[in-house]
C-alpha cells in the first residue's frame, strides 16, 4: 500500500495527528476499504510520507492493535486483524460519522446558519469529495 495515500492528516486541526490516524483507519476498516490481512504501511514509511515523528505513528498503531483492529506480525508488516473480513453494516458506519456531524451542527448553530444552508453546504462537500 502506498503510504502517501493511506491516510491524510490536517496539521491545522485541533485534533492530534495520532487521533486523526486512528479515526481514519477505523473508518476505512468499517467501510471495507481495508480488510483482514491487508498490510498497512510501516511506521517508518508512513512517518516519512506524512512528515511526522515516527512515535506519532507508532502510538496510533499501538492503540489500534490494543482495540483489535490491527495485528502485529513479528518481522513483517502489521495487518488488519482477522475478524474484519467485510464492511460493517451501513447503520454502524453512520454511527461513526455521528460525532463529526454533531460537532458540525453545533458550529452551524454557533454561526447562526440556517439549517437549509448548512445542509446544502454538506451536500456540496459530499459531491466534491473524491
Amino acid at each position: 500500500m502506498d503510504p502517501s495515500h493511506f491516510v491524510q492528516i490536517n496539521t491545522g486541526s485541533p485534533e492530534p495527528i495520532y487521533r486523526q490516524l486512528i479515526e481514519q483507519v477505523r473508518r476505512r476498516v468499517a467501510a471495507g476499504q481495508l480488510r483482514a490481512g491487508d498490510e498497512i504501511p510501516s511506521v517508518r514509511e508512513l512517518a516519512q510520507a506524512l512528515a511526522v515523528h515516527p512515535m506519532t505513528i507508532s502510538k496510533a498503531y499501538s492503540m489500534l492493535e490494543m482495540e483489535g483492529l490491527l495485528e502485529r506480525r513479528r518481522g513483517l508488516s502489521m495487518v488488519v486483524a482477522a475478524q474484519h473480513q467485510r464492511a460493517q453494516p451501513a447503520a454502524d458506519r453512520a454511527e461513526l460519522l455521528r460525532p463529526t456531524l454533531e460537532k458540525a451542527a453545533a458550529e452551524a448553530h454557533q454561526l447562526g446558519l440556517p439549517k437549509a444552508q448548512a445542509l446544502q453546504l454538506f451536500k456540496t462537500i459530499l459531491e466534491e469529495a473524491p
